[in-house]
């Protein structure tokens, strides 16, 4: 491990960092409804940080560090997920001077039909999936069984922002047999939203409760509706 890597420290600067250019929004008081009809005190869009250069260039520095630190194994090929995943995958490999990927989440419909786009030179390479972020797990083995029906042993997966609130996630991907990676999480961005006074308390516990207990939070927020 590097001297001086501190993987706390790191989550709370990428929290803070979201924060700052509204990648990560709380609003308990007016919750934000996904496509599934479910909804939620709090949001993320990591895509919003390819628009901010600054940021952008430190979170792939700590991208680097954690992986780094944290992966043992060669890493052969860098590979995003469509379509989040991708710009990151292309940020991180151009500084780990790693050849890149992208895979599909369905095969093309025309020409070669390809689920992988770039070159594997052969099928004894190892890969990284890169994605934005990581709520339940379902969508990363999706992507790494692609990887694999191609030959390739994918052991890993990075996430910039890990949700860290669902408990079957671990399960999921340890299943699957791949270890996560990540830089911050949702504890990370409540204890900044704490430390920086971002909310009053009312609404600070309201989002403290939804992380503890998201399908409760959902279950009463429907019955108040």
């Amino acid at each position: 491990m590097t001297k001086g890597y501190d993987k706390d420290k790191i989550g709370l600067e990428v929290a803070r960092m979201l924060l700052d250019i509204d990648a990560v929004l709380l609003n308990p008081a007016s919750p934000f409804t996904f496509t599934s009809g479910k909804v939620s005190p709090v949001y993320v869009d990591c895509r919003k940080i390819i628009s901010f250069v600054n940021e952008r260039s430190k979170i792939m520095d700590y991208s680097v560090q954690v992986l780094q630190n944290e992966i043992s194994d060669d890493i052969d090929l860098i590979a995003g997920g469509e379509t989040a995943g991708i710009p990151y995958a292309a940020y991180i490999s151009d500084k780990l001077q790693k050849p890149m990927l992208y895979v599909r989440k369905k095969p093309k419909g025309f020409g070669r039909m390809a689920q992988i786009e770039g070159y594997i030179s052969d099928k004894d390479k190892s890969a990284i999936l890169i994605e934005d972020l990581t709520t339940d797990g379902g969508s990363k083995v999706l992507f790494c069984d692609v990887m694999r029906d191609a030959g390739l042993e994918v052991k890993h997966v990075f996430s910039l922002f890990y949700y860290d609130i669902f408990a079957e996630a671990e399960g999921i991907l340890d299943k699957a047999g791949v270890q996560l990676h990540y830089l911050t999480t949702w504890w990370d961005i409540l204890k900044v939203a704490k430390d920086d006074k971002l909310l009053d308390e009312q609404s600070l516990n309201e989002i403290e409760n939804f992380l503890h207990k998201p399908d409760n939070w959902q279950a009463r927020d429907l019955q108040s509706s």
